[in-house]
């Protein structure tokens, strides 16, 4: 199986979620083992998607560094990692991605119309070879090995409306695209009036969010799904682990997980050399990866 990028190039404009204002991005095809790489074109500014230039993960995943940074890259590189993409430039003119609906599946939309190309090397994975862990409390996320990529996301949060909720996602680009790519990131009201008295969260909406206040959804047109907040919390956790600079061939299982708890799991796992193996996508592996990423 071959390395992938896009086709063509495909352009998109959306608001930034913290400042409020149009964001311009492009997409444009690699060649064989560049990766994901980020391009500031109001700063000239080249930051790889990589778990070394990770500089905060509060509200977001922001990579940087002190020239600058990008911002909010979570549900672009989530539906990246969905369509298998191994190498891709994304040219930004602000220091965060659009929000787009508050999905990835207008990313997916602007992949879908870029199209795929194979390219002439091998497509390598990280084969994760022993449980890593991460725990804080009783929260946590842990990566295991497989024989077939899942994804088990338990979330509790003391609200009427999320609750408890739990889903357990068995990974391939078809299952992305029907039950996660559409689920949006959500907030509480009250977090919301505090984020724009700190003058960021300016672009933030109705149309960009699932906004809840104690006892309902403010959205006129409610939930997407049922399960709404778990399902968004796998597509984090999806653009999360593309840090590690290869599609996970491992079990992801999350309690109460986060952006901070995501990097740190990334970070443990290429602590131990011997927890996971970079392999070419051949012989025993290929029939599965087609699966995932059919």
């Amino acid at each position: 199986m071959k390395q992938v990028s896009i086709a063509k190039p495909v352009k998109g404009v959306g608001i930034g979620l913290h400042k409020g204002e149009p964001i311009e991005i492009t997409l444009e095809p690699m060649e064989a083992n560049s990766g994901i790489v980020f391009f500031r074109s109001d700063l000239n500014a080249t930051y790889k998607a990589d778990v070394s230039n990770v500089i905060n993960t509060q509200m977001a995943t922001v990579i940087g560094d002190k020239r600058g940074f990008v911002s909010t890259i979570e549900h672009l590189m989530s539906a990246i990692n969905a369509y298998g993409i191994d190498n891709i430039r994304i040219v930004l003119n602000a220091n965060e991605a659009p929000i787009m609906d508050g999905s990835s599946i207008s990313f997916c939309m602007m992949l879908d119309e870029a199209g795929l190309k194979e390219l002439d090397a091998p497509k390598k994975i990280m084969l994760i070879k022993k449980p890593v862990e991460v725990r804080d409390k009783d929260k946590f996320v842990r990566l295991t090995p497989t024989k077939m990529p899942c994804i088990n996301y338990t979330i509790k949060f003391d609200n009427a409306i999320i609750g408890e909720q739990s889903y357990n996602f068995e990974f391939s680009k078809k299952n992305y695209i029907e039950e996660i790519a559409r689920a949006r990131t959500f907030g509480f009201l009250k977090d919301v009036n505090m984020l724009r008295a700190m003058n960021l969260g300016l672009g933030g909406s109705l149309e960009n969010a699932i906004i809840l206040d104690d006892n309902k959804i403010l959205n006129p047109e409610g939930l997407r799904f049922k399960d709404e907040f778990v399902r968004h919390k796998i597509l984090d956790a999806i653009g999360d682990l593309t840090l590690l600079g290869y599609r996970v061939f491992g079990d992801y299982t999350s309690y109460a997980g986060s952006h901070h708890l995501n990097h740190l799991l990334t970070k443990e796992v290429l602590k131990d050399p011997s927890a996971y193996e970079i392999v070419s996508v051949e012989k025993e592996y290929e029939k599965t990866y087609e699966k995932v990423f059919a």
